[in-house]
């Protein structure tokens, strides 16, 4: 009757910003009751595991909780598919009363929108039977809260919440860091500029993408702050401050982006409520929306304030965030994506410009360019790379969008630099495989010192165990196997550097030789010549110390390819020592064949000596080649 009355005197605008709270107010009020609508008909499909959940949104939003919760528990189904509930005739009247309230708001903003409305609505009401008795049908339920039906009441109520969210903007008394706001008392602006200042840190990072007015008003005890976020009618967000507790009410058509978007504020102790395995039951997810709300009591306006500058930074990161997960989980797992997105939101990189430079496209492109031969048309990432390794690829590629946009770069430029993260990526799934030579080098090294130690128990006439010397190389032999059979299957899904497999051969080889070597160790008498020792402890040390050579050059190797010139000169060096041992190795196997030729020792010293010698001589062989192919990748590294 007031807006009336005002209309008739010409002074409707005086009126205009407490009707639009008030329309605003109303619209929390019947999305809760349209979900509480949902919940009866979740109950009566499944009465065994629905419980009522909405406990906190009511008492947000001053409707009364018991009857609420009796309507739901006490919902069950007709023979003929109705649905019939206790208050459920109370709720629809409810539901049309806070419809009516939007469209006064709106008429009395904008006068043929406001009509408009109001004829939609009296078609959807000619339609419907809610209001009219406790019993519904279970298809009216759907229709009425559904999103996807076009001339439904949900779409309606979506439609009003858009113009009133416009009237409000063009309505408003200020401008306050950007937020539109009318009726603000002055204890009321702190927090109004601290939730502004957090989506003023990020606001830039969605680009061009429409979405983030904000616009904030006090209605009595309560000051509520009102966010649009991005384009989709359903994806709002309202934050009610009233009496030392903020109240969050978040409605999203996506189940997955509520649970990042409570996620992102898991640092604060918020009560969350409205995001249970069971809340899409009974209605499927097409069509449904999902309101949650959070509530933080607080003890000192600083403490409030931090959540809400934190809240605030968090919105940007919610535009296209759909969008984002479909693209990223082409190339990783979806719980994958997932947590690349909220590395993304936690860094303040987002995934808008990922998605402005082409997204999906954009990493095929790098895969096209940089990797055609390593990784298949259509194989993930994490397939190609590793997880890990797929992850922070992932991550680096949305850090380079976020900076080449940001900084006004060129396109082609951030293209190449994902194309070069991809490379560089590649290049440590190598490293990693050559961190498998690694293990392997320190497991020969181990046989090797064995057999030195038991030549230098025998010079210094001292007992050593001989059978523990053979067991110990067989084990040691044993898991080296095993290595280079888990490594020749790494190399071959990720269709790494056969050079790589070169080096893990030879290795492999020189440990064979070495255990053939402790096994002979193990079974020669007792009391070996002194002449004869001598060089077997030189030929067993070079054997220890081309062990040592080989993990030093695969050391120094593992960095070659990030450019560092020492690296590659310690890697070359290493090689070099390699080929010098095996000549000091071939010299000591020589003056040990002599002396057993010259001199007239018994057949057991002679074949235990000659066989220990020349299998120790055969791993510095081996680790020889392995020096001729460090040199060469190192050298095809440098080129590249």
């Amino acid at each position: 009757m007031k807006s009336e009355i005002l209309k008739y005197l010409g002074n409707t605008e005086v009126l205009l910003p407490a009707l639009i709270g008030e329309g605003l107010q109303a619209n929390e009020r019947v999305k809760i009751r349209l979900s509480v609508l949902q919940a009866a008909a979740r109950h009566v499909a499944a009465p065994e595991i629905t419980k009522f959940d909405l406990d906190e949104e009511c008492r947000a939003a001053g409707i009364d909780v018991g009857s609420m919760r009796a309507l739901v528990e006490g919902a069950n189904g007709l023979a003929d598919g109705a649905t019939n509930a206790p208050g459920l005739r109370d709720l629809g009247n409810a539901v049309w009363d806070e419809v009516g309230t939007m469209i006064r708001a709106v008429k009395a903003g904008d006068e043929a929108q406001g009509e408009a409305a109001q004829r939609r609505l009296a078609a959807i009401r000619k339609l419907c039977a809610l209001g009219s008795a406790d019993t519904v049908m279970g298809d009216e339920i759907r229709k009425l809260t559904a999103v996807t039906e076009g001339n439904g009441l949900h779409r309606l109520i979506m439609d009003l919440h858009k113009v009133l969210n416009a009237l409000a903007v063009a309505h408003a008394e200020e401008e306050l860091a950007g937020a539109h706001v009318y009726s603000l008392r002055d204890e009321d602006r702190p927090a109004v500029e601290a939730f502004m200042r957090g989506l003023g840190s990020t606001r830039a990072l969605k680009f061009d993408h429409p979405g983030l007015t904000t616009t904030a008003s006090r209605a009595g005890a309560r000051l509520t702050i009102q966010n649009d976020i991005g384009e989709t009618d359903a994806h709002v967000i309202v934050i009610t401050i009233e009496n030392n507790t903020l109240t969050v009410t978040y409605t999203d058509v996506h189940r997955a982006r509520a649970e990042f978007f409570t996620g992102l504020l898991r640092s604060f102790p918020v009560q969350w409520s409205g995001l249970d395995r069971n809340s899409a039951q009974g209605l499927g997810d097409e069509g449904s929306f999902y309101l949650i709300t959070g509530r933080l009591p607080f003890t000192s306006v600083t403490a409030r304030d931090a959540f809400l500058e934190e809240l605030g930074g968090s919105l940007t990161f919610l535009i296209d965030w759909n969008k984002a997960r479909k693209v990223l989980r082409s190339w990783v797992s979806n719980g994958d994506a997932v947590r690349i997105l909220d590395w993304a939101a936690r860094n303040r990189v987002g995934h808008r410009a990922f998605l402005e430079l082409g997204g999906s496209e954009l990493v095929a492109s790098a895969v096209h360019h940089a990797a055609l031969t390593r990784i298949g048309f259509g194989e993930r990432l994490d397939d190609a790379l590793g997880r890990e390794a797929a992850i922070d690829f992932l991550q680096s590629a949305l850090k380079v969008s976020a900076m080449a946009l940001l900084k006004g770069d060129s396109v082609r430029l951030a293209r190449d630099r994902i194309e070069t993260e991809l490379l560089r990526h590649l290049q440590r799934v190598e490293g990693a495989l050559l961190a498998v030579v690694l293990r392997q080098a320190g497991l020969a090294r181990d046989i090797a010192s064995g057999i030195a130690r038991s030549v230098a128990a025998r010079t210094a006439n001292r007992r050593f165990d001989r059978a523990g010397l053979a067991g110990r190389a067989r084990r040691i032999e044993e898991k080296a196997d095993k290595i280079a059979i888990e490594a020749r299957e790494q190399i071959r899904r990720f269709n790494a550097d056969p050079a790589i497999q070169q080096l893990i051969d030879a290795v492999e080889q020189a440990i064979d030789e070495l255990e053939q070597a402790a096994f002979v160790a193990s079974l020669g008498p007792a009391d070996i010549a002194a002449d004869l020792l001598k060089p077997l402890g030189e030929l067993a040390n070079a054997a220890v110390a081309g062990a040592e050579a080989v993990a030093m050059g695969v050391a120094a190797g593992v960095d070659v390819p990030e450019g560092q010139r020492i690296d590659a000169e310690d890697a070359l060096a290493a090689a070099g020592r390699l080929i010098q041992i095996e000549h000091n190795g071939d010299a000591a196997e020589r003056e040990i064949t002599a002396l057993v030729l010259d001199n007239g020792y018994d057949l057991k010293t002679t074949l235990a000596v000659l066989e220990l010698a020349r299998a120790l001589e055969r791993a510095t062989d081996r680790f020889a080649g392995f020096g001729h192919l460090l040199r060469r990748r190192v050298i095809a590294d440098l080129s590249a």
